[in-house]
């Protein structure tokens, strides 16, 4: 039951934080680079997906080394998770379509832009850190430093996907 409840945590965390840093690998595999990306999780697909442009070379990083990772920070609840899985890329119209938002119109005038491509990763491993937030975590972390104890501080676990 533990193991089934961490993965639904998993993505509760990144359904609630949408925002995450993709990791994955340029310069011939050698060198390891960051981007801020809007995931689009279906949990019952396994998938994440994210609107990606095929200028930004993505599709040549992701046929170098398919493998990534997705780091969620939810600052407000102190809560992270590390996601690593396989990447590919998709010239899947009806994805773009039923992915657009409001928000995507910052770098493309529409969906029908013939450079949009969806990235898929399919998550294999995660790690997340789920902290009761902010000020209860302060105020723990004094409670702790006055008595000498250790603080608890909220879950951290590695779940297999």
């Amino acid at each position: 039951m533990t193991r089934k409840r961490d993965r639904d945590r998993v993505w509760e965390l990144i359904e609630e934080i949408g925002l995450c840093m993709l990791v994955s690998h340029d310069d011939g595999g050698e060198v390891l680079r960051g981007r801020p990306m809007s995931a689009h999780p279906r949990r019952d697909e396994d998938a994440i997906y994210f609107l990606t442009d095929l200028r930004a070379h993505k599709d040549d990083e992701i046929e170098i080394n398919e493998n990534v990772c997705l780091c969620f920070a939810g600052s407000g609840a102190q809560s992270y998770v590390s996601v690593s899985g396989t990447a590919n890329l998709l010239d899947d119209r009806a994805r773009v379509a039923e992915l657009w938002s409001t928000a995507a119109r910052a770098f493309w005038e529409s969906k029908d832009d013939p450079n949009i491509r969806i990235l898929k990763v399919r998550p294999t491993l995660a790690e997340f850190w789920d902290s009761p937030g902010k000020i209860v975590t302060t105020v723990k972390m004094a409670a702790a430093a006055v008595t000498g104890t250790r603080p608890d501080l909220g879950s951290n676990r590695k779940v297999l996907l």
